[in-house]
This record gives C-alpha cells, structure tokens and sequence, in this order.
C-alpha cells in the first residue's frame, strides 16, 4: 500500500488551510493511500534546532548539528519528536506540506520542522542530493493558500512568479534531498473570498490529488551533468 506523510501547519484548527489538509487526506485515501498526518500546532512542535535535540553527542565541547544530526541518528539518540517524524518521512512514498504562505515561505514552525527532521546522513550529504539524495524515488508535493490575488503572480506582474519565489523550498529543500517534486497547488486570496468559492478551491484541489501520478513534476538538477565539485560538465555556448 502506498504511504503519504502529511505536514500540516496553522494557528487556527478551523481554518481553510486545515480544510485543505483533510480535502487532501480524503482524495489520497479514496485512491487507495495511507495517510498519517502532523498537526504541528496541535503536537506543539518545538521549531528552534538546539543541543537538546541530541543526547549521547560526537562532540561534547562544540555543537556541529549536521555532525550531530548524523551520529544522532546512527545512535539512535536524538529527540523523541525528531525520530518519530523522521521514521513518518522516510516510510512514506509521498510527503504532502499544507500550510499558509507567509512572507513568500512557510510559517516558522514549518521551517524549524525541516531544520530539525531533514537529517544530515539520512536525507542528504556531500554528493547524496537531487537525483542521488536520500528520498530518491519518493515524491513531495506542496498545498498552500496565500492572500494575493493568482494574476498578481503570472509573468510580468508586481510580483513576478510564485514558484520561483519558493525555490528554496520546491527546488532547495524538496528536490535538494532528492524528491520528485510534484507542481504545487496553490489556493489564492483564500482570506477574502466567499464560502463558495472556498468549497470550489477545495473541490479543484480534490480532484487534482486524485489525479496525482499524473501530475507534471518540476525540473530539478541532475548530478549527471556535473562533476564532482559541482561544476558543470559542459559550459553553455557563448552567444557572441
């Protein structure tokens, strides 16, 4: 049975966000999936990387937390909440992050979920990233709302691409430690709009995780065109 691991996170547990977390754990389900989902409010997650998330340390004297992150993991050592969300990643095929967009990025508890999950050594490290990291062969998808308005994100607008904008996470966190990144779904001016249109944007976003193996999957870099350092292994050709 295909396994989703859903990350959700929103101050308010009515919110519209939260609607989207249960649209699509229902859409998954429906197509045979299962899910398990984190309410990173709910569990109070703890978003800020420290030395107490490790117990038996490498190093004692000074904290290297990829270091840490690695021997941590290896040991089985680090914190209860750190384990548990890394077994739920790595068992999952498919890992779905459902939040509210702030500041063209995820909300605090969101990142810190990532600096402290996404372990060094497990999910990446030196030449183990894009096609070669360590969630190869799996799949992420984001599922966001945001208040601007979807024409003030098309080429030319004031805002300019909304993908782009979060390439830190599609492109630098996703695809970095080797998912196929799924297009996001992005629900816009999800805050001012009437009830029916919300129950639209839902119904859309419904249908579209049910028709999921079929969605287009963004770019990402291939090792096999770089060297060992990263360069690449043939330079474009120069125009003039």
């Amino acid at each position: 049975m295909k396994r989703a691991h859903i990350v959700y996170a929103h101050p308010e547990p009515n919110s519209f966000v939260a609607a989207m977390r249960d649209f699509t754990t229902q859409a998954l389900e429906s197509k045979g999936w299962k899910t398990s989902v984190t309410d990173l409010q709910e569990i109070n997650f703890e978003p800020v990387a420290s030395s107490s998330d490790f117990g038996t340390r490498a190093r004692s004297d000074y904290l290297v937390y990829p270091l840490e992150q690695r021997h941590g993991y290896e040991h089985k050592t680090l914190a209860p909440d750190i384990l548990s969300e890394v077994e739920a990643v790595r068992n999952a095929d498919l890992l779905v992050m459902v939040f509210p967009v702030f500041w063209y990025s995820v909300p605090a508890q969101m990142k810190g979920w990532i600096d402290r999950v996404f372990l060094s050594g497990a999910f990446y490290g030196g030449t183990r990233v894009y096609d070669r990291g360590g969630m190869k062969g799996k799949h992420a998808m984001v599922v966001a709302s945001l208040g601007g308005r979807d024409y003030m994100f098309e080429p030319g607008s004031i805002h300019g691409d909304l993908k782009g904008m979060m390439r830190h996470l599609l492109q630098g966190t996703l695809g970095y430690v080797g998912y196929s990144v799924y297009d996001p779904f992005f629900a816009y001016h999800a805050p001012y709009v009437d009830n029916d249109v919300r129950v639209s944007m839902l119904m859309r976003l419904y249908y579209e995780i049910e028709k999921l193996e079929s969605r287009p999957v963004m770019p990402m870099p291939s090792l096999e065109d770089f060297d060992d350092q990263f360069r690449p292994k043939s330079k474009p050709v120069s125009s003039t």
